[in-house]
């Protein structure tokens, strides 16, 4: 097209290699060739004998008004009445081109009334045309789909009331209940605390996943076209490392879309993504218009059917993933076509800050890398993590997308797969992380994590027979115990612990002898020998020795999570969508740099401990 090539045999050689990869040649001349996009359209306009137009102007011809958005899915055109008549934008296919210039020479007035654009210009008037469709239905659609699952401000204050008081009532009756009323605190107790720890150290030392294969099995041409979602809000200091993390992704250019996904009201993110997107045509930005709930979930929803991809990756701004995950999970979808959905491992790579970040990467290290493959063998619902969540983009629209009104939107989402059937599995690729360095930040998005278990327990357990039946009844008692354990037991913990501590003080005997005594103290050193053997098995697994003796220090690291529990309480009361903000950047650890010598992206690492310069 135009002067693009300096003859036809290297115009043919182009259009052979774009054909061999089953990639558009349109795609594979502005990602490939180094022309970008916007000059191959314009070269493709001049051809064809129509306009190219950096803008689309507004007045949309169609009556967004109150329509689906399901058809937006893929749309290259949109039509726009101005100055007296209508006109077509459209980021064309290869064939579309031809097309078009072919039925111009029948029809010279397409000369007026078509025009190429980039697929960032027609994106932002499709999202400008229907915003306030995309805005209800990114508010509604799981509460259509899900009438009696979703967290939605439907859920009364009167239900929020019952399951504080409840959930209350039952922590002092465990704790203070006097002895005469043992077997039933040991019954409660061993149901809430033992089962789940005794899960927990089944995981820490099942056998490891098989680890990932030197090479790919799949030829490009295989792979499925891929989205990453990249969640933003007034994480304008972020956006630079996002896109160059981004930017080392090893998958084909023509095959992956980057959408920064940016709260309107952001200013300073927004205009730091445009700036940064108009760098490669394999990144864009999505507005989110002001509306609440001001969650995440609810800007993901938003733009759910403005992506393209067949395969969708969630993103936090802090993360750097391994740079073949992309291409190691498409592979495994590619392999397991019933396969719905695959977690990554998150591992924070500030793990040795201080105190709160090494109990953290202990945390990370235990459920990412051996309590949630664990759930995967055993078939039982996954509670996702909030980032690095590969999924297939039809399985994510069949079951509504995310809960807008869920703050732990993550852990809901694992459960409605679950619910309908879709299986869940975890991949040994990692993505970097950035623990909380100050204990605001941490308690800050504790409080909203505990906050939304609550809201996930409460609004599945609205029809527990309907949720016993999709999940059936194994997959239901483990769940109904493994989340009311992951909400009630820091606190269970803690009060046990202070009566212990008590008693040590006043000189009173900490055990009568009874078998019902040995049995509290056993289920109090096995919930904490759970955990500290996870979190120990997961960080020797990941080779970071020095951090596990710290792990010791768990008993206090799980009264933070009380007082996170009980702050949660208090906002399902008052503020039950209120998402309170991770603050990241914060670290003092250098993540991502770039080489002097090279434009290569370097991966972060650890500043070394004292004992790894050790000969």
């Amino acid at each position: 097209m135009g002067t693009a090539c300096a003859s036809s045999a290297e115009a043919r050689a182009i259009l052979d290699a774009a054909l061999a990869l089953e990639v558009d040649p349109i795609d594979y001349c502005a990602r490939r060739t180094g022309l970008g996009e916007r000059l191959v359209l314009k070269r493709a306009a001049t051809w064809a004998g129509i306009g190219y137009s950096e803008t689309i102007p507004g007045g949309v011809a169609s009556a967004a008004e109150g329509a689906r958005t399901d058809h937006l899915t893929g749309c290259r055109a949109v039509a726009i009445r101005h100055g007296g008549r209508e006109r077509h934008f459209i980021t064309p296919s290869f064939a579309q081109v031809l097309e078009i210039e072919a039925r111009r020479t029948h029809r010279p007035e397409l000369s007026l009334t078509h025009c190429f654009v980039h697929h960032s210009v027609l994106r932002a008037a499709l999202a400008r045309t229907y915003e306030a469709s995309l805005l209800r239905q990114s508010r509604q659609r799981v509460a259509v789909l899900w009438p009696g699952a979703n967290a939605s401000v439907a859920m009364g204050l009167g239900a929020r009331l019952a399951f504080v008081i409840i959930s209350f009532a039952m922590i002092a009756f465990l704790s203070l209940a006097p002895t005469g009323l043992a077997p039933v605190t040991l019954s409660v107790a061993v149901l809430l605390l033992g089962l789940p720890s005794l899960m927990r150290l089944v995981a820490a030392f099942m056998p490891a996943a098989p680890s990932r294969s030197g090479g790919f099995r799949y030829d490009i041409a295989d792979l499925p076209t891929y989205s990453v979602l990249i969640p933003l809000h007034d994480e304008a200091l972020m956006v630079e490392q996002l896109y160059r993390a981004m930017s080392e992704l090893e998958y084909p250019p023509e095959k992956i879309e980057v959408i920064f996904v940016v709260e309107a009201r952001s200013s300073a993110t927004l205009s730091e993504a445009h700036r940064v997107s108009a760098l490669d045509d394999r990144f864009d930005v999505v507005a989110v218009p002001h509306g609440l709930p001001l969650t995440k979930p609810k800007a993901l929803d938003f733009a759910l059917p403005l992506v393209s991809g067949e395969i969708l990756v969630i993103y936090d701004a802090e993360d750097i993933p391994d740079a073949d995950q992309l291409r190691r999970a498409a592979e495994r979808f590619i392999a397991d076509p019933a396969l719905d959905c695959l977690q990554a491992e998150l591992v924070p790579e500030n793990a040795s800050e201080n105190w709160l970040t090494i109990m953290f990467a202990g945390e990370y290290a235990g459920l990412f890398g051996n309590l949630l493959p664990a759930f995967a063998r055993w078939g039982l619902p996954m509670p996702l993590g909030g980032t690095s969540n590969h999924f297939r983009a039809s399985t994510l629209r069949r079951i509504g997308g995310w809960d807008a009104f869920n703050v732990t939107e993550d852990a809901d989402l694992g459960l409605r797969l679950a619910r309908l059937g879709c299986r869940t599995a975890t991949i040994a690729s990692q993505t970097g992380e950035e623990a909380p360095v100050h204990l605001r930040a941490w308690m800050t998005q504790r409080t909203r994590w505990m906050k939304g278990w609550m809201q996930t327990f409460l609004a599945h357990n609205r029809h527990p027979i309907q949720l016993a039946v999709h999940l059936g009844w194994r997959s239901f008692i483990i769940y109904e115990l493994f989340l009311a354990a992951m909400i009630f037991s820091p606190i269970l913990h803690t009060g046990f612990a202070a009566v212990l501590i008590w008693r040590l003080g006043s000189g009173q005997v900490i055990s009568d002898g009874t078998a019902t005594s040995a049995v509290f103290w056993a289920i109090f050193l096995i919930g904490y020998g759970g955990a500290m053997g996870l979190t120990m098995v997961g960080l020797w697994r990941l080779k970071k020795f020095w951090l596990i003796p710290v792990q010791l220090t768990l008993p206090a690291y799980w009264v933070l999570h009380a007082v996170a529990t009980m702050l949660a309480a208090l906002q399902l009361i008052t503020r039950p969508t209120y998402w309170a903000k991770t603050a990241h950047g914060l670290t003092r650890v250098t993540r991502l740099t770039v080489l002097p010598s090279s434009p290569v992206v370097a991966r972060a690492v650890e500043k070394p401990k004292p004992e790894d310069n050790m000969a």
